[in-house]
């Protein structure tokens, strides 16, 4: 796409250079007046012009075209990589971060939580769906912040959350948790709010005799804990 957008403003400025030559040279008295004088001059003249002027058209066209198809493939992106729902990182772009370790040995300084969205259940039973996909935006808003500057956060599937720290600290993994609870907290605390309820597992490779990723994973699912 980039490599199309150059060759249109390569064309363009070439338009423009040879627009430029042309106007410089019909001022020139000996030609205009042999333009003017002349009916196949003139035709001619008139000719080149429409050719660069249509020219100019089209590559104006062709770039309104590219943004169009630049929006689009936004959008795609957008409907390819974030929840519908939650409007965070989708399961795909969980797995495209995992992946990344797949086959390989972990650095000692990965970290992953696994978050529960405990009472979610509940929530759809007791207040329909809809109040449950909105607490679901809220609380997914709250990891979202949170997780500014330290970790990757995405929706996992269903209530499941999932958070990977690269190149961290355990000191990270905590600021991210104490972030969430303090969050959850402030919205638990709002007059007539329907709280929400989470547990978290934590797992870190340098403390693990561990060396695959699934594994860590595993772990820190298993690990998942009511958050005091």
């Amino acid at each position: 796409m980039n490599q199309f957008k150059y060759f249109k403003i390569i064309q363009i400025s070439i338009l423009a250079v040879l627009s430029l030559i042309s106007i410089f040279v019909l001022f020139r008295p000996s030609v205009k007046q042999y333009v003017f004088s002349e009916t196949p001059a003139t035709v001619l003249f008139f000719l080149v012009w429409i050719i660069l002027i249509a020219g100019f058209v089209f590559i104006l066209i062709d770039f309104s075209l590219l943004g169009r198809f630049k929006t689009g493939d936004h959008a795609l992106y957008g409907a390819a990589y974030s929840d519908q729902v939650s409007g965070i990182p989708n399961r795909f772009s969980c797995d495209t971060v995992i992946e990344k370790y797949y086959d390989t040995d972990l650095p000692d300084d990965l970290g992953c939580l696994m978050i529960d969205f405990s009472n979610l259940t509940e929530i759809n039973r007791e207040h329909g769906h809809s109040t449950g996909n909105q607490l679901l935006k809220e609380f997914s808003s709250i990891l979202s912040s949170a997780a500014l500057s330290l970790c990757f956060v995405g929706r996992n599937g269903g209530n499941k959350f999932l958070a990977i720290f690269e190149g961290c600290t355990k000191n990270d993994m905590l600021t991210f948790s104490k972030r969430v609870a303090e969050r959850v907290e402030a919205h638990n605390s709002r007059e007539n709010a329907i709280a929400i309820k989470f547990r978290m597992g934590a797992s870190y490779s340098g403390d693990e005799d561990l060396n695959d990723i699934t594994r860590l994973i595993a772990l820190a699912n298993s690990r998942i804990k009511t958050e005091k």
